[in-house]
């Protein structure tokens, strides 16, 4: 078989991957994308946040996203902080600077990942499916293609830029040694679904409720195919092995408040899925002829529901990086050292302000307070605007997560 070339290979069909690879196809460039398994395919990582939608605009698929039947999620309830009344975050309310994005979806993943993944090959990309990437071709130390296995065939694949997406197999990152682990943020995580659940009322019935159990949180996702995402979330050094951990789940339910009362007529109706919830960051989120994107440069814990939010703009960002790159690749460090800056920049706000709200002894203004300092130091917003503009994913669209913020790069 003829060697073959692209102009950007993409390892990982999540929806890092698939933004990633769409939007290059869009601009005119010659893209594979290489996915391990067959969708669809089950995922965690249900609740979205409203940064997403302007990336639906991007890719082309807001209109079929409108007419999915996918829950509309307008916002969070929360069950935290010193007071043990729920209270509401509309994401309507997080005022002029973010437009007209006031709400979000809840998502099945294999049905949400395979709209991705359809759309990139509607747009022109190389999708291969069950296919294995089992190392990365380098030439005086620059990345310049892949080796694959597919249907027991092994093959090589020549690119000008290699893009990382792979998810939490972190294929690069791990490659390099180049993974930080939070200490902060080691948890793990437990759920099932649930069937004849109750939604909260009116408007906010598609809201997810998170709340808080002292030394964890649980949180209910109310799914389109009739079912609840019930999980709860707790250190790692809490936990015991999988029946111990079953048994913690089944009783933090059992002692919740505002949870119970969502499934007080619901059965399980799945088995229980655990997870490794550790929070880390890649050292580098690039390199020569590659970059990392979505959980392959960093995962983040989920209390915000942010990780498909920055799998989906850290897609688009490297899609921006790439293309500029390709087609000035005497800038490609220039534009590369821009596109970690960016993407790292509003990572560790993320990380730093999950940190201070698991600290769940403080009144809600505090933690509305903290998000100001973050994103809005000179106070053009409400506290509370900005603590829903960080949590909503806006902010980092609107501040932070962008390439064109200095005359220099010019992106």
């Amino acid at each position: 078989m003829a060697e073959q070339f692209f102009d950007v290979a993409v390892v990982g069909g999540g929806p890092a991957g698939a933004t990633c690879a769409t939007l290059l196809a869009k601009k005119g460039h010659h893209v594979l994308l290489v996915e391990k398994e067959k969708f669809p395919r089950y995922h965690i990582g249900e609740s979205t946040v409203p940064g997403v939608l302007p990336v639906f605009e991007e890719l082309g698929i807001a209109d079929e996203m409108k007419k999915h039947a996918f829950v509309k999620k307008r916002g969070i309830t929360l069950v935290w902080g010193q007071g043990r009344e729920p209270w509401d975050v509309d994401f309507a309310d997080a005022g002029p600077l973010t437009g007209p994005y006031d709400h979000a979806y809840q998502v099945v993943r294999s049905e949400f990942d395979s709209i991705l993944l359809a759309n990139a090959r509607h747009c022109g990309v190389t999708v291969l499916e069950d296919t294995t990437v089992v190392d990365f071709l380098f030439e005086d130390e620059r990345c310049c293609g892949l080796k694959y296995t597919r249907s027991g065939k092994a093959s090589t694949v020549r690119a000008r830029f290699v893009v990382d997406a792979s998810g939490q197999n972190t294929l690069l990152a791990r490659r390099y040694n180049l993974l930080e682990w939070d200490e902060g943020l080691k948890n793990v995580a437990i759920w099932a679904y649930y069937q004849g659940g109750k939604t909260l009322p009116g408007r906010n019935a598609g809201n997810i409720l998170v709340e808080n159990m002292y030394d964890s949180w649980l949180w209910v996702i109310p799914l389109h195919d009739g079912t609840h995402s019930v999980g709860l979330v707790m250190p790692a050094e809490n936990a015991g092995g999988k029946q111990a951990l079953e048994q913690q789940f089944e009783e933090t339910l059992e002692n919740s408040v505002e949870t119970k009362k969502l499934l007080v007529a619901a059965q399980r109706v799945s088995n229980y899925r655990t997870a490794r919830d550790w929070s880390y960051k890649s050292q580098r989120f690039y390199g020569p002829g590659f970059l990392l994107t979505g959980d392959a440069a960093g995962f983040v814990d989920p209390l915000f529901s942010t990780g498909v939010f920055l799998a989906l703009r850290g897609g688009s960002l490297a899609s921006a990086a790439i293309d500029r790159l390709l087609k000035t690749p005497e800038r490609e460090a220039e534009v590369l050292k821009r596109y970690e800056e960016s993407y790292r920049d509003f990572f560790d706000v993320v990380i730093s302000f999950v940190h201070y709200f698991y600290d769940a002894s403080k009144e809600k203004e505090a933690y509305w307070h903290r998000a100001q300092e973050l994103i809005d130091p000179i106070e053009q917003m409400t506290s509370r605007q900005d603590f829903i503009r960080l949590i909503s994913g806006q902010a980092g669209i609107v501040d932070v997560m962008r390439l064109d913020t200095t005359e220099k790069v010019n992106l």
